[in-house]
Protein backbone atom coordinates (compact mmCIF):
# COMPACT_ATOMS: atom_id res chain seq x y z
CA UNK A 1 0.00 0.00 0.00
CA UNK A 2 1.47 3.60 -0.93
CA UNK A 3 1.70 6.15 1.00
CA UNK A 4 0.85 10.01 -0.45
CA UNK A 5 2.24 13.40 0.76
CA UNK A 6 3.65 16.56 0.26
CA UNK A 7 7.46 16.79 -0.67
CA UNK A 8 9.34 20.00 -1.86
CA UNK A 9 11.23 19.86 -5.45
CA UNK A 10 13.74 22.48 -6.96
CA UNK A 11 14.26 22.91 -10.75
CA UNK A 12 16.66 24.75 -12.51
CA UNK A 13 16.19 25.71 -15.87
CA UNK A 14 18.60 26.28 -18.29
CA UNK A 15 17.83 29.86 -18.41
CA UNK A 16 18.64 30.58 -14.93
CA UNK A 17 14.96 30.09 -13.13
CA UNK A 18 14.57 27.93 -10.25
CA UNK A 19 11.19 27.20 -9.24
CA UNK A 20 10.90 25.70 -5.71
CA UNK A 21 7.43 24.33 -5.07
CA UNK A 22 5.69 21.41 -3.10
CA UNK A 23 3.65 18.69 -5.14
CA UNK A 24 1.80 15.25 -4.03
CA UNK A 25 4.19 12.75 -3.97
CA UNK A 26 3.22 8.80 -3.65
CA UNK A 27 5.77 7.00 -1.99
CA UNK A 28 6.33 3.23 -2.46
CA UNK A 29 6.02 0.69 -0.24
CA UNK A 30 9.49 0.04 1.48
CA UNK A 31 11.61 -2.98 0.26
CA UNK A 32 14.30 -4.86 1.81
CA UNK A 33 16.31 -2.66 4.12
CA UNK A 34 14.58 0.74 3.58
CA UNK A 35 11.92 1.63 5.91
CA UNK A 36 9.16 4.24 5.65
CA UNK A 37 9.74 7.39 7.76
CA UNK A 38 6.49 9.58 8.61
CA UNK A 39 8.50 13.01 9.18
CA UNK A 40 8.44 15.23 12.17
CA UNK A 41 11.15 17.39 11.46
CA UNK A 42 14.12 18.74 9.53
CA UNK A 43 16.29 21.47 9.59
CA UNK A 44 17.30 23.91 7.13
CA UNK A 45 21.15 23.77 7.23
CA UNK A 46 23.69 25.64 4.85
CA UNK A 47 24.30 22.52 2.96
CA UNK A 48 20.82 22.44 1.90
CA UNK A 49 20.61 26.08 0.72
CA UNK A 50 23.11 25.65 -2.37
CA UNK A 51 20.28 23.64 -4.33
CA UNK A 52 17.35 25.15 -2.04
CA UNK A 53 18.14 28.64 -2.82
CA UNK A 54 21.56 29.29 -4.25
CA UNK A 55 22.43 32.22 -5.89
CA UNK A 56 18.84 33.28 -6.65
CA UNK A 57 17.74 36.56 -6.58
CA UNK A 58 14.93 36.32 -3.67
CA UNK A 59 14.01 40.20 -3.81
CA UNK A 60 12.82 39.97 -7.34
CA UNK A 61 11.47 36.45 -6.96
CA UNK A 62 7.78 35.42 -7.63
CA UNK A 63 5.86 33.68 -4.28
CA UNK A 64 2.31 32.17 -4.57
CA UNK A 65 1.19 29.25 -1.98
CA UNK A 66 3.86 26.64 -1.61
CA UNK A 67 5.74 27.58 -4.58
CA UNK A 68 8.56 30.34 -5.53
CA UNK A 69 9.64 31.22 -8.21
CA UNK A 70 13.52 33.24 -8.80
CA UNK A 71 16.23 34.04 -11.21
CA UNK A 72 19.81 32.66 -10.62
CA UNK A 73 22.18 35.47 -12.68
CA UNK A 74 25.28 34.65 -14.78
CA UNK A 75 27.92 33.21 -14.04
CA UNK A 76 26.56 31.47 -10.93
CA UNK A 77 23.73 29.69 -13.33
CA UNK A 78 26.36 28.81 -16.40
CA UNK A 79 28.20 27.17 -12.93
CA UNK A 80 25.16 25.17 -12.17
CA UNK A 81 24.64 23.44 -15.89
CA UNK A 82 24.82 20.14 -14.49
CA UNK A 83 21.63 20.50 -12.73
CA UNK A 84 19.50 22.07 -15.36
CA UNK A 85 16.13 20.41 -16.17
CA UNK A 86 16.67 18.22 -13.07
CA UNK A 87 13.31 18.21 -10.36
CA UNK A 88 15.50 17.94 -7.50
CA UNK A 89 14.27 16.78 -3.82
CA UNK A 90 15.35 18.93 -0.72
CA UNK A 91 16.46 18.05 3.01
CA UNK A 92 19.47 16.36 3.58
CA UNK A 93 18.68 15.15 6.91
CA UNK A 94 15.73 15.32 9.74
CA UNK A 95 14.03 12.90 12.61
CA UNK A 96 10.70 10.88 12.45
CA UNK A 97 8.10 7.72 12.89
CA UNK A 98 9.13 4.51 10.90
CA UNK A 99 5.49 3.43 9.93
CA UNK A 100 6.52 0.68 7.83
CA UNK A 101 9.67 -1.92 6.40
CA UNK A 102 10.99 -4.10 4.14
CA UNK A 103 11.17 -7.70 4.84
CA UNK A 104 15.27 -7.13 6.06
CA UNK A 105 15.46 -8.16 10.07
CA UNK A 106 17.66 -4.69 10.86
CA UNK A 107 14.43 -2.74 8.98
CA UNK A 108 11.54 -4.60 10.83
CA UNK A 109 13.02 -3.81 14.43
CA UNK A 110 12.51 -0.07 13.40
CA UNK A 111 9.10 -0.33 13.36
CA UNK A 112 7.06 2.13 15.83
CA UNK A 113 10.54 3.94 16.71
CA UNK A 114 11.61 7.33 16.69
CA UNK A 115 14.44 7.84 14.32
CA UNK A 116 16.94 10.17 13.24
CA UNK A 117 17.37 9.40 9.32
CA UNK A 118 19.45 11.31 5.68
CA UNK A 119 17.30 10.42 3.04
CA UNK A 120 18.23 13.80 1.22
CA UNK A 121 14.41 14.52 1.01
CA UNK A 122 13.35 15.64 4.39
CA UNK A 123 11.28 18.01 3.04
CA UNK A 124 8.77 15.75 2.83
CA UNK A 125 5.63 14.36 5.15
CA UNK A 126 6.94 10.73 3.96
CA UNK A 127 10.42 9.49 3.29
CA UNK A 128 11.78 6.08 2.22
CA UNK A 129 15.65 5.98 4.16
CA UNK A 130 17.82 3.21 4.61
CA UNK A 131 17.80 1.66 7.82
CA UNK A 132 21.59 1.43 8.13
CA UNK A 133 21.45 4.98 8.12
CA UNK A 134 18.81 5.63 10.70
CA UNK A 135 19.28 6.12 14.27
CA UNK A 136 17.05 5.29 16.76
CA UNK A 137 16.40 8.36 18.99
CA UNK A 138 14.59 6.14 22.09
CA UNK A 139 12.78 8.78 24.36
CA UNK A 140 14.34 12.11 22.26
CA UNK A 141 12.24 13.89 20.71
CA UNK A 142 12.08 14.50 16.67
CA UNK A 143 13.37 17.92 17.30
CA UNK A 144 16.03 16.90 19.18
CA UNK A 145 17.13 14.09 16.63
CA UNK A 146 16.86 16.15 13.55
CA UNK A 147 20.02 17.21 13.27
CA UNK A 148 21.43 14.25 14.58
CA UNK A 149 23.93 14.06 11.76
CA UNK A 150 25.56 16.40 9.47
CA UNK A 151 26.72 19.07 12.17
CA UNK A 152 27.32 16.32 14.50
CA UNK A 153 29.14 13.66 12.35
CA UNK A 154 31.08 16.58 10.43
CA UNK A 155 32.30 18.09 13.71
CA UNK A 156 33.34 14.94 14.92
CA UNK A 157 35.06 14.50 11.55
CA UNK A 158 36.81 17.17 12.07
CA UNK A 159 38.58 15.98 15.21
CA UNK A 160 38.99 12.84 13.33
CA UNK A 161 40.89 13.81 10.86
CA UNK A 162 43.14 15.98 12.53
CA UNK A 163 43.77 13.32 14.64
CA UNK A 164 44.33 11.12 11.95
CA UNK A 165 47.09 13.60 10.70
CA UNK A 166 48.58 14.07 13.83
CA UNK A 167 47.15 16.97 14.44
CA UNK A 168 46.68 18.05 18.23
CA UNK A 169 44.94 21.73 17.06
CA UNK A 170 42.15 22.99 15.01
CA UNK A 171 41.66 26.39 13.86
CA UNK A 172 37.91 27.00 13.05
CA UNK A 173 36.78 30.23 10.84
CA UNK A 174 33.23 30.18 11.39
CA UNK A 175 32.91 29.24 15.33
CA UNK A 176 29.93 30.44 16.62
CA UNK A 177 27.52 28.70 14.05
CA UNK A 178 25.95 25.82 15.65
CA UNK A 179 28.35 23.12 14.26
CA UNK A 180 31.09 25.49 15.55
CA UNK A 181 29.66 24.97 19.23
CA UNK A 182 29.48 21.15 18.60
CA UNK A 183 33.14 21.23 17.82
CA UNK A 184 34.00 23.93 21.15
CA UNK A 185 32.40 20.83 23.42
CA UNK A 186 34.07 18.42 21.42
CA UNK A 187 37.65 19.42 21.49
CA UNK A 188 36.94 20.47 25.24
CA UNK A 189 35.90 16.79 25.74
CA UNK A 190 38.72 15.24 23.86
CA UNK A 191 41.56 17.48 24.84
CA UNK A 192 42.05 18.79 21.39
CA UNK A 193 43.07 22.60 20.95
CA UNK A 194 41.07 24.87 19.15
CA UNK A 195 40.87 28.60 17.49
CA UNK A 196 37.73 30.01 16.82
CA UNK A 197 37.16 32.78 14.49
CA UNK A 198 34.32 35.05 14.88
CA UNK A 199 32.44 38.10 13.55
CA UNK A 200 31.11 39.60 16.66
CA UNK A 201 31.59 40.16 20.35
CA UNK A 202 28.46 38.59 21.09
CA UNK A 203 29.57 35.50 19.24
CA UNK A 204 32.87 35.38 21.25
CA UNK A 205 31.09 35.92 24.52
CA UNK A 206 28.76 33.06 23.32
CA UNK A 207 31.80 30.84 22.78
CA UNK A 208 33.61 31.78 26.01
CA UNK A 209 30.39 31.14 28.14
CA UNK A 210 30.62 27.35 26.87
CA UNK A 211 34.35 26.68 27.51
CA UNK A 212 36.85 28.16 24.21
CA UNK A 213 39.97 29.33 25.32
CA UNK A 214 40.89 30.81 21.90
CA UNK A 215 38.19 33.04 20.50
CA UNK A 216 39.35 35.99 18.14
CA UNK A 217 37.23 38.38 16.18
CA UNK A 218 38.01 39.25 12.66
CA UNK A 219 36.58 42.32 13.35
CA UNK A 220 39.06 43.74 15.72
CA UNK A 221 41.71 46.45 15.06
CA UNK A 222 44.64 43.78 16.23
CA UNK A 223 42.53 40.45 14.74
CA UNK A 224 45.78 39.23 13.24
CA UNK A 225 47.67 40.23 16.39
CA UNK A 226 44.83 37.74 18.01
CA UNK A 227 44.59 35.30 15.47
CA UNK A 228 48.85 34.97 15.32
CA UNK A 229 48.55 34.06 18.96
CA UNK A 230 46.15 31.95 19.32
CA UNK A 231 47.82 29.66 17.05
CA UNK A 232 50.93 30.29 18.53
CA UNK A 233 49.41 29.21 21.71
CA UNK A 234 47.97 25.86 20.78
CA UNK A 235 49.87 25.01 17.08
CA UNK A 236 46.54 25.03 15.27
CA UNK A 237 48.23 24.46 11.51
CA UNK A 238 44.92 22.74 10.54
CA UNK A 239 41.87 24.44 9.85
CA UNK A 240 38.40 24.00 8.33
CA UNK A 241 37.12 26.45 6.35
CA UNK A 242 32.86 26.63 5.16
CA UNK A 243 33.07 30.25 3.86
CA UNK A 244 35.28 28.89 0.90
CA UNK A 245 35.10 32.69 -1.25
CA UNK A 246 36.99 35.46 -0.30
CA UNK A 247 40.09 35.69 1.84
CA UNK A 248 39.29 33.43 4.96
CA UNK A 249 41.43 30.56 3.98
CA UNK A 250 44.34 33.12 2.65
CA UNK A 251 44.07 34.88 6.04
CA UNK A 252 44.34 31.73 8.00
CA UNK A 253 46.95 30.62 5.93
CA UNK A 254 49.00 33.88 6.62
CA UNK A 255 48.76 33.96 10.36
CA UNK A 256 49.66 30.66 10.50
CA UNK A 257 53.16 31.16 8.43
CA UNK A 258 53.54 34.30 10.41
CA UNK A 259 53.83 31.61 13.56
CA UNK A 260 55.92 29.35 11.74
CA UNK A 261 58.35 32.04 10.57
CA UNK A 262 58.36 33.06 14.15
CA UNK A 263 59.73 29.42 15.10
CA UNK A 264 62.34 29.09 12.21
CA UNK A 265 66.13 29.40 14.01
CA UNK A 266 67.35 30.48 10.65
CA UNK A 267 65.67 32.48 7.73
CA UNK A 268 64.84 31.20 4.68
CA UNK A 269 63.67 33.20 1.32
CA UNK A 270 61.53 30.03 0.59
CA UNK A 271 59.72 31.26 3.92
CA UNK A 272 58.62 27.76 6.51
CA UNK A 273 58.68 24.32 5.89
CA UNK A 274 56.14 24.16 8.54
CA UNK A 275 52.92 22.12 7.31
CA UNK A 276 49.95 23.93 7.31
CA UNK A 277 46.80 22.63 5.88
CA UNK A 278 43.04 23.97 5.53
CA UNK A 279 39.99 22.30 4.42
CA UNK A 280 37.04 23.86 2.81
CA UNK A 281 34.55 22.49 3.62
CA UNK A 282 31.49 24.57 2.02
CA UNK A 283 30.34 27.92 0.04
CA UNK A 284 29.16 30.11 2.65
CA UNK A 285 30.70 33.17 0.23
CA UNK A 286 30.15 31.76 -3.49
CA UNK A 287 32.65 34.19 -4.36
CA UNK A 288 36.45 33.37 -5.79
CA UNK A 289 38.70 31.60 -2.95
CA UNK A 290 41.34 34.11 -2.87
CA UNK A 291 45.18 33.15 -2.07
CA UNK A 292 48.21 35.34 -2.08
CA UNK A 293 50.71 32.46 -1.56
CA UNK A 294 53.37 33.40 1.15
CA UNK A 295 52.82 31.09 2.97
CA UNK A 296 56.39 28.93 2.74
CA UNK A 297 56.11 25.65 0.34
CA UNK A 298 53.97 23.18 3.48
CA UNK A 299 50.73 24.58 2.40
CA UNK A 300 48.01 22.50 1.45
CA UNK A 301 44.10 23.26 0.50
CA UNK A 302 41.98 21.25 -0.29
CA UNK A 303 38.12 20.46 -0.03
CA UNK A 304 36.22 18.08 2.76
CA UNK A 305 32.71 16.77 2.39
CA UNK A 306 30.85 14.80 5.13
CA UNK A 307 29.84 11.43 2.92
CA UNK A 308 33.55 10.49 1.63
CA UNK A 309 34.95 11.21 4.41
CA UNK A 310 32.98 8.46 5.97
CA UNK A 311 33.67 6.03 3.38
CA UNK A 312 36.99 6.63 4.24
CA UNK A 313 36.57 6.28 8.06
CA UNK A 314 35.66 2.70 8.42
CA UNK A 315 32.67 1.08 9.90
CA UNK A 316 34.13 0.81 13.42
CA UNK A 317 35.12 4.65 13.33
CA UNK A 318 31.60 5.58 12.04
CA UNK A 319 29.73 3.30 14.51
CA UNK A 320 31.38 4.73 17.28
CA UNK A 321 30.43 8.49 16.44
CA UNK A 322 27.10 7.87 15.61
CA UNK A 323 27.08 6.38 19.44
CA UNK A 324 28.21 9.22 20.79
CA UNK A 325 26.13 11.36 19.03
CA UNK A 326 23.02 9.52 20.65
CA UNK A 327 24.68 9.32 24.02
CA UNK A 328 25.37 13.25 24.00
CA UNK A 329 22.21 14.22 22.14
CA UNK A 330 20.87 17.15 24.20
CA UNK A 331 24.29 18.00 25.44
CA UNK A 332 27.14 17.89 23.21
CA UNK A 333 25.10 17.46 20.08
CA UNK A 334 22.03 19.80 21.01
CA UNK A 335 20.70 22.18 18.77
CA UNK A 336 18.89 25.28 18.70
CA UNK A 337 16.78 26.68 16.14
CA UNK A 338 15.06 30.28 15.66
CA UNK A 339 12.09 29.71 14.77
CA UNK A 340 9.61 26.49 13.04
CA UNK A 341 8.01 26.57 9.89
CA UNK A 342 5.60 24.23 7.78
CA UNK A 343 6.24 23.27 4.26
CA UNK A 344 4.39 25.97 3.13
CA UNK A 345 5.24 28.46 5.46
CA UNK A 346 8.84 27.69 4.46
CA UNK A 347 8.55 28.95 1.03
CA UNK A 348 6.89 32.31 2.06
CA UNK A 349 8.79 35.52 0.95
CA UNK A 350 9.55 36.26 5.04
CA UNK A 351 11.10 32.78 5.70
CA UNK A 352 12.87 32.35 2.08
CA UNK A 353 14.62 35.76 2.43
CA UNK A 354 15.48 35.46 6.14
CA UNK A 355 17.06 31.87 5.94
CA UNK A 356 18.54 32.24 3.08
CA UNK A 357 21.16 34.64 4.95
CA UNK A 358 22.33 31.88 6.99
CA UNK A 359 22.87 34.04 9.98
CA UNK A 360 24.86 32.52 12.60
CA UNK A 361 22.35 31.04 15.36
CA UNK A 362 18.99 31.25 13.32
CA UNK A 363 18.69 27.74 12.29
CA UNK A 364 14.91 26.88 10.54
CA UNK A 365 13.70 23.87 11.52
CA UNK A 366 10.89 22.48 8.87
CA UNK A 367 8.39 20.65 10.79
CA UNK A 368 6.04 18.51 8.23
CA UNK A 369 2.61 18.52 9.44
CA UNK A 370 2.69 21.81 11.30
Amino acid sequence: MSTTGQQLFTTLDPDGTLTVALEEVTTPDPTGAQVLVKMEAAPINPSDLAILVGAADIETAEFTPGKFVAKVPEPANAGSKARHGLKLPAGNEGAGTVIAAGDDPAAQALIGQRVSCVPGNAYSQYCLADAAMCLPLGEHSAEEGASAFVNPMTALGFVETAKREGQESILHTVGASNLGQMLTRICLEDGMGLVNIVRKADQAELLRDIGSTHVVNSADDDFMAQLTKAIDDTGAFCGFDPIGGGKSVDTAFRAMEQVAVSRMDEYSRYGSNQPKRMYIYGRLDTNETVLTPAYGFGWTLSGWLLFPFLQSAGSETVARMRARVRDNLTTTFASHYKTRVTLEEMLTREAVSDFSQMKTGEKYLVTPWG
